[in-house]
């Protein structure tokens, strides 16, 4: 799960649904997105990292996996 992504999406009172909509992807998309089902292609992450307002990239990591293991 992407915990990151949920936590920033429900800080800013917002929905799957109405993440999914601003990012013009099916709200079936977007929760596999965030529970790690599916990886978005750049274009697709990059508008999500602008709606949840993010200025990192870590919004897309897997919690709790240290960034020097991940390849």
């Amino acid at each position: 799960m992407r915990i990151n992504m949920i936590n920033r999406r429900t800080e800013l009172g917002l929905t799957q649904e109405d993440v999914a909509n601003m990012a013009n992807i099916a709200r079936s998309t977007y929760t596999n997105i965030e529970l790690g089902y599916k990886n978005p292609s750049l274009t697709v992450a990059l508008k999500i990292k602008k709606i949840l307002k993010c200025k990192d990239d870590n919004i897309f990591l897997i919690s709790n996996v240290p960034v020097s293991n991940i390849d």
